[in-house]
């Protein structure tokens, strides 16, 4: 994904403001052998592109000066009742070093799972997006999660997930979260005794018919 960036030379509060009040958004971009580098990017232009999955892990194509640079965004500073983004930071890529970056999980197939299709349960969520650790050339934008095969009373965890060539799942320490655990619907298992004992059983007795009304007493 490309956006354009322009440098900027003024900083501190009062300068930032007022690039604010003219439609712009104040950030910098620091990493690498290069200095940190203040820019100014369009605001309008900005808060669309900030609401796409890409934009917050992949490999962004930055226009600066007229020349593209490699970097990723590292962070947001957003209003925090308008919808205004007051700061925002990324970080240069170099071509030869590994990333920590978090990826979204893309989930599918668990209506096809035997704990949904015939056992009554729902896959529940638990993570959304799992930190993997690659090359940037091999940064997924998203991930692919099957979740056909699960099963009733199992989770699927981290160590489960097929990932892509050349990317890795980072652990901290010998953790291995819940992706995806299996919930059993509340009254999925109670229904069907309750429709057992309403209905008669074979060759029993017919209901008692209810008793015929007094005729009232005479005066």
């Amino acid at each position: 994904m490309k956006f354009v960036a322009f440098e900027r030379a003024k900083q501190g509060t009062g300068a930032s403001r007022r690039l604010r009040n003219s439609g712009r958004t104040p950030g910098i971009v620091y990493g690498g052998s290069t200095d940190t580098t203040l820019i100014e990017l369009d605001h309008n232009a900005l808060w669309h592109t900030i609401k796409k999955e890409a934009f917050h892990a992949s490999v962004l194509d930055m226009e600066l000066n007229g020349v593209e640079h490699k970097v990723l965004l590292r962070d947001v500073q957003m209003h925090p009742f308008k919808q205004l983004i007051l700061h925002i930071d990324f970080q240069r890529v170099d071509a030869t070093t590994k990333l920590h970056m978090k990826v979204p999980l893309h989930f599918f197939g668990d209506e096809l799972s035997p704990a949904v299709k015939t056992d009554g349960c729902i896959a529940n969520h638990v993570l959304t997006e799992i930190e993997v650790l690659c090359l940037p050339t091999d940064l997924p934008e998203f991930i692919k999660v099957d979740l056909s095969g699960l099963k009733k009373g199992r989770s699927l965890h981290v160590t489960d997930i097929v990932l892509p060539k050349g990317v890795t799942a980072a652990k901290h320490g010998s953790t291995n979260p819940v992706v995806v655990s299996v919930v059993m619907i509340a009254g999925a298992v109670a229904e069907a005794p309750a429709a057992e004992a309403a209905a008669p059983a074979k060759g029993g007795k017919a209901a008692a018919k209810a008793p015929a009304a007094k005729p009232a007493a005479k005066k």
